[in-house]
Order: structure tokens, then sequence, then C-alpha cells
């Protein structure tokens, strides 16, 4: 009730003081849940709810927006092990698979949780499944092991679908992909090569 009068008057009371102060801002609001059914339900104040519903902006979960794992992942990367103290390690294609079949119910925190777990867990330079949550081994998200749910691949073909995923990810900006994936920009030259992939018409640059 106090959230919702400081919205409908513009104005707020310091505590111990009789003295309204007129304020200017802009409230931006937060939520996972579904307000309309809780409204219904009487779970949620109907005027509290219509006077923040000005703007809706509806941000899709991270299953729906698979092309920006790459960039996520190198982010929390980069981020973990600066907070560690650790050298930014890079992701096996192997793990990178598993990151980009996950479901991810807890969406970009429990990627964030994830990703620093494998960076405080990686022996090496580089992450592999194991160093990755037990739960997130899994293509459907549903705990079971990688050796069930996942069907065997060959090394280079998850090689090959991660890099052009990444590559996608950076709208075939070839720097920018070498970067997130750990490479130079000519090894990347030269895969694509052995691939026989050439970027999509509308990534071509005009010669």
């Amino acid at each position: 009730m106090k959230l919702l009068r400081v919205l409908q008057e513009r104005e707020i009371r310091r505590v111990g003081s009789t003295a309204p102060i007129r304020i200017d801002v802009r409230l931006l609001a937060a939520t996972n849940r579904r307000l309309e059914d809780l409204v219904r339900e009487g779970r949620f104040r109907e005027d509290l709810y219509y006077r923040l519903n000005v703007v809706a902006l509806r941000i899709p979960p991270l299953r729906e927006r698979r092309e920006d794992i790459p960039l996520l992942a190198a982010h929390f990367l980069t981020r973990s092990a600066k907070r560690h103290g650790r050298a930014v390690p890079t992701l096996s294609p192997e793990a990178m698979a598993l990151l980009l079949e996950h479901l991810w119910p807890g969406n970009v925190r429990e990627m964030e949780n994830a990703i620093e777990r494998a960076v405080l867990l990686a022996d090496t330079d580089t992450i592999f499944p194991g160093d990755l949550p037990p739960g997130l081994r899994s293509a459907s998200g549903s705990g079971e092991s990688a050796e069930v749910t996942l069907k065997p691949r060959r090394l280079d073909d998850v090689e090959r679908e991660h890099i052009l995923r990444t590559l996608d990810a950076y709208a075939w900006n070839q720097a920018r992909a070498a970067d997130a994936l750990g490479i130079g920009r000519n090894t990347l030259w030269r895969k694509l090569k052995d691939y026989g992939v050439a970027p999509p018409e509308r990534h071509r640059v005009p010669e």
C-alpha cells in the first residue's frame, strides 16, 4: 500500500517527518511469475499491478535464445576467473555442446553458477564436461547421466557445430568469434576451409 501511494502521489516522507517530498523517478520492476494469475487469485494487488504495468517487456528465457549461450559463457568464464584469481580457461567442444543442449530451468543464474563451479574445479586450462554440474550433463536437463541421454558423437562433429554456432552468435564476425573460441583468427579460417564452409550470403563482405 505504501508503494502504491508513492506511485500515485509521486511523493515520499522521511521517517519521523510530516513534510512530503516530491520525487521524479522511474520504476523498473521484474518478476518471474504471471502477475495476471496472481491478481485473479487475490495474491497481488490489482491496483498496484495496473499502476506498475505501464510498459511491459518480456525477456525470453535462456532456452529460447541459445545463440546467447557462447557470449554468456565467455563473460562468466572471464568474470569467475578474475574473481578467483585464475587464468581464464576455455571450454572444450564437448562442454560447450552440453551448455547449448541444456534446457536451463534456472535461467542465466543457473548458467553463471555452473560456469563458476567449473572454473573452481577444472584442473587444467580447459573445462571438460566432468567439471560441469552433474545435472547439466544431460540434453534434457533432467539430471540423468550424459552417457544415457546423449548419443555418441565424433569430436570433430561437436567442434564443427560449436564453431558454426559461435560464428552465428557473432553474426559471422570471425575476429570476435575466434576470440570467444580461444583460437587465432588464422586457425578459425583454416578450420572453415577444412569444413568447406563459407559465410552465409547475408554475412559476406562485398569484394
